[in-house]
């Protein structure tokens, strides 16, 4: 493991390194031969949608349209190994606790549905029909409201469509899924800013922008598919300028493992032109930075009778609410920002010029701005920059939410969603003829609260692996046995299902890239990607067991086993043919779902209406709407970190999916020998009487009289700003508080965590 300061520029993004960790991924995985040629079909017109990211798949695809996170995916869908009956007769659930993560996904995949047996604290084999059976009569036993219905990012539209309608037919609005954990932020903001909860931009906003900004997106790991687009920028002489606590390889250089000459010469592209490393939580203020160099430009602009800085008329046409936001840009003290953001005021006006000089700019952010006290005010504040100078609704410009799971944005666009006002209910109840809850559902942390306070009974997840993703890991842990009822729906083991109720089900499914057979033939899915365009996705390859059922039929034969019959809902005739399905979608929403079946296979996809992306503002004002920030702070209510106490990030590393370890290494970082690491700035290592290579425990510094302890962690000294700590997920998460998370929309506030390091005591080994 390196303990030293990497250099900014000792790992590049794609190049051989790429090519050697898909070879490695395929020979790990005992991927059968035939893996390495399905790659061809990944994200291509009636091929498969990737199973990892939500980067948009274009119209005219590369030969190799996969990345390295997307071949790894592939091959830990098609994995030769198998986790089978024999497996779950060797093992106690008791002792299957002690491995890691990484242990129980490569057992393989799940074969044959199971139960656990109370007596033998064993997984054992059960029939489809005892399973749905026993499953229907818990729920039906149950009050609605303590039961929820949780879904990751990995279910198709089809799949969505119906679990949404399944939870509101049995009663209830508790459809929590992972986008409250990361870009719920967004779908708060956006509405209230520019009117529609989505992105602007599509891929061909990329082709014709002249800047782009970047912000809390780690690109190389998280959607590496879009170096391309980056790569084509830079070489047209688009500036990119990026802020993040890490200098990142996917954000700094590039070499095309796709093209031959790019593979066997010496450079590389350079990303970044300009790269500005705050400091963890220090966005608002930076972005406020950016706002008033931009003030001061229009100032001396407008004094010397030269163009205006300010897209004025935009402003006057477009926008609401332009005065009260000058006015306290002007307020803030250079000062102020540049103690909150770590950056200067003349790398801040630097980045201002660049932006000033380009009339067309596209905003890009991830969770490095969501996952924030004021995580809606972070990206409030990005749309305040865009609108300055009518940066959004034009070719080239735009703002650009990067999604995670490759269909997290679809599943709400077809009603997974706790809130009823976004889903269309009246229309469900003239279709299926019942009265739909009107109550709020729960949310991921209201969820997490309710298996705290007993007041949550059962939770059926629809994929992910949910009580290792959520905060306040320990807490949740110990209260999930008081479940009377847990269902995963999954592919590979994790520690949710080790976790489990009093009543406890494992049914495996068939993944994504599998052939899915049904009555009326091989059928076909769809995805959402991040650009809002809809995607035809068909699987290639034999199922890993003859057993495994497909996310519908699941969802139907719980549905079936549960609720009273209804002859509007044909859950028997969806499952047969899910063609049918996208008609009920097309009628529930009409607007966006038109003519689906036909559309489905449209190369490159096709678009959901953004109003915005056209300047029309869906908000009340009718108008773009410039909102205040409350200050500088993106996390006001955490301790400072000055003294004993360090701001805690978590991050993932490019053998990582969310919670899914393709390996326990982080090659970009330097990082090997485990994650139960934690990079400090060298000055906080001598500042604490601390050494690189020394293991020390992380303690929670929240004062609501929880005690919170990740053990036995190893120090890395690493290029960090100074003050911050960088941690992994979902490692770290018993450190993050369950109430610490963004006002509005909840989504847990993993970016600024207040820790203090004390020394180790007994634990988990390093890498457990």
């Amino acid at each position: 493991m390196k303990t030293g300061v990497p250099e900014p520029h000792s790992h590049t993004a794609g190049g051989w390194g790429s090519l050697k960790e898909v070879g490695s991924a395929l020979l790990q995985e005992q991927a059968p031969l035939k893996s390495g040629q399905v790659l061809l079909k990944q994200n291509k017109p009636q091929g498969f949608a990737c199973v990892s990211c939500a980067w948009a798949k274009p119209a005219h695809p590369r030969p190799f349209e996969f990345c390295e996170s997307g071949a790894k995916a592939t091959a830990w869908e098609l994995t030769g190994k198998r986790c089978d009956p024999a497996f779950f007769a060797r093992y106690t659930v008791r002792e299957l606790l002690d491995w890691s993560d990484f242990a129980l996904e490569e057992q393989g995949r799940l074969t044959t549905p199971l139960r656990w047996d109370a007596a033998s604290d064993r997984y054992v084999p059960v029939d489809w029909d005892s399973a749905f059976a026993e499953i229907g009569r818990e729920l039906r036993a149950l009050a609605p409201p303590g039961v929820v219905f949780y879904s990751s990012g990995r279910a198709s539209l089809e799949t969505s469509y119906m679990y949404q309608l399944l939870a509101r037919l049995y009663g209830n609005n508790n459809l929590p899924d992972s986008s409250n954990m990361c870009h719920e932020s967004t779908s708060v903001a956006l509405p209230k800013t520019i009117g529609v909860p989505i992105g602007t931009v599509t891929l061909e906003d990329f082709e014709q922008t002249d800047c782009l900004f970047f912000f809390g997106q780690n690109v190389g790991t998280n959607s590496p598919r879009m170096l391309h687009q980056l790569q084509e920028a830079r070489r047209r002489g688009v500036p990119i300028i990026t802020f993040n606590p890490l200098h990142e390889p996917g954000l700094m250089h590039f070499v095309n493992p796709q093209s031959p000459l790019e593979m066997l010469s010496p450079g590389d592209t350079t990303i970044s032109t300009q790269y500005l490393q705050l400091r963890a939580g220090g966005d608002i203020a930076a972005i406020l930075g950016l706002c008033k160099a931009l003030l001061a430009a229009d100032d001396a602009a407008l004094a010397a009778g030269q163009p205006r800085v300010l897209d004025t008329a935009f402003i006057d046409q477009h926008t609401h609410g332009l005065a009260p936001f000058v006015d306290a840009v002007r307020a803030a003290s250079w000062s102020g920002i540049e103690r909150e953001s770590g950056l200067t005021r003349a790398a801040l006006e630097q980045a201002a010029a660049t932006y000033a000089a380009a009339e067309r700019v596209i905003g890009v952010f991830g969770m490095g701005l969501t996952q924030h006290r004021n995580g809606v005010e972070n990206i409030q504040m990005l749309t305040n920059l865009l609108l300055l100078r009518g940066n959004i609704g034009k070719p080239g410009a735009g703002i650009c939410p990067v999604r995670g799971h490759s269909n997290v944005q679809g599943q709400r666009t077809v009603g997974i969603t706790e809130k009823p006002e976004l889903a269309p209910l009246d229309q469900l109840q003239a279709q299926y003829q019942f009265e739909p809850p009107r109550a709020k559902g729960l949310n991921t942390v209201e969820t997490c609260e309710g298996v705290l306070d007993g007041s949550v009974r059962a939770f059926i997840g629809l994929g992910g692996n949910f009580v290792r993703a959520v905060p306040d890991t320990d807490r949740i842990e110990a209260a999930w046995s008081r479940l009377r009822l847990t269902v995963q729906v999954s592919t590979k083991l994790n520690r949710s299902h080790l976790v489990h109720g009093e009543v406890s089900y494992i049914l495996p499914c068939l993944g994504r890239i599998e052939i899915d057979r049904q009555a009326s033939g091989e059928q076909a899915l769809s995805v959402e990607d991040s650009t809002g365009c809809m995607h035809g996705s068909r699987g290639m390859m034999a199922p890993a067991s003859a057993l495994l059922r497909s996310e519908p039929a699941i969802v139907a034969g719980i549905a079936q086993a549960t609720l009273a019959p209804n002859p509007l809902v044909p859950w028997q005739a969806w499952v047969d043919d899910y063609s049918l399905v996208r008609d009920a979608i097309a009628q529930t929403y009409p607007e966006i779902f038109h003519d689906f079946n036909q559309r489905m296979w449209t190369p490159g996809g096709f678009r959901r209406p953004v109003a915005a992306a056209e300047r029309k503002w869906k908000t009340p004002s009718g108008k773009a709407e410039f909102i205040v920030p409350d200050g500088l702070l993106a996390d006001p209510d955490q301790a400072a970190p000055e003294g004993q106490v360090l701001r805690l990030f978590t991050l993932r590393s490019d053998g990582q999916f969310n919670t899914t370890l393709y390996n326990e290494d982080d090659r970009f970082r330097g990082i090997s020998g485990g994650r139960r690491v934690l990079l400090v700035h060298p000055a906080d290592l001598r500042r604490l009487g601390l050494e690189a290579g020394q293991r020390v425990d992380a303690v929670g510094v929240a004062d609501d009289g929880v005690a919170r302890r990740v053990r036995n962690l190893r120090l890395v000294a690493y290029d960090v700003p100074a003050g911050c700590v960088g941690g992994y997920y979902p490692e770290c998460n018993p450190l993050l508080p369950l109430a610490h998370h963004a006002r509005e929309s909840k989504v847990p506030a993993a970016k600024s965590i207040a820790i203090r390091l004390e020394a180790a005591t007994p634990g988990p080994a390093a890498g457990g």
